[in-house]
């Protein structure tokens, strides 16, 4: 499975924009796909994830405090995509952001960074004050 992000960008302050993770390979269906972020001399942040499609439902999705309530995870099935859409965002959202899979189908925060085994290349986005 290889991932690749896109839809970084600059933004003002207050503005939107929606990653795109697309995988080639395989599915990702039955994949968990989180989304984290990494500002510079700052460490690697998880800021959502979405867990496996089961039957009809496209996963369960949680969130970071520090994103919760502007920021959406979901996935377009038909373009084996996840997407971040990022709304009313802040200078402090400036980072890159990368996504990355997991063959467990699961969101375990506990265990950080270590379930996902896949990761894109990353995208920068940058919010001006």
């Amino acid at each position: 499975l290889a991932l690749v992000e896109s839809g970084g960008g600059s933004v003002q302050s207050g503005g939107s924009l929606r990653l795109s993770c697309t995988a080639s390979g395989d599915s990702l269906d039955f994949y968990s796909v989180g989304w984290f972020r990494q500002a510079p001399g700052k460490e690697r942040e998880s800021i959502s994830c979405i867990t496996g499609r089961i039957r009809d439902s496209d996963g369960t999705a949680f969130y970071a405090d520090s994103v919760k309530e502007r920021f959406s995870t979901g996935r377009d099935n038909a373009e084996n995509m996840v997407y971040l859409q990022m709304d009313n965002l802040r200078p402090e959202d400036t980072a890159v952001y990368y996504c990355a899979s997991s063959p467990t189908s699961l969101c375990l925060k506990a265990r950080g960074t270590q379930m996902f085994d896949s990761w894109g290349q990353g995208t920068q986005v940058t919010v001006a004050s």
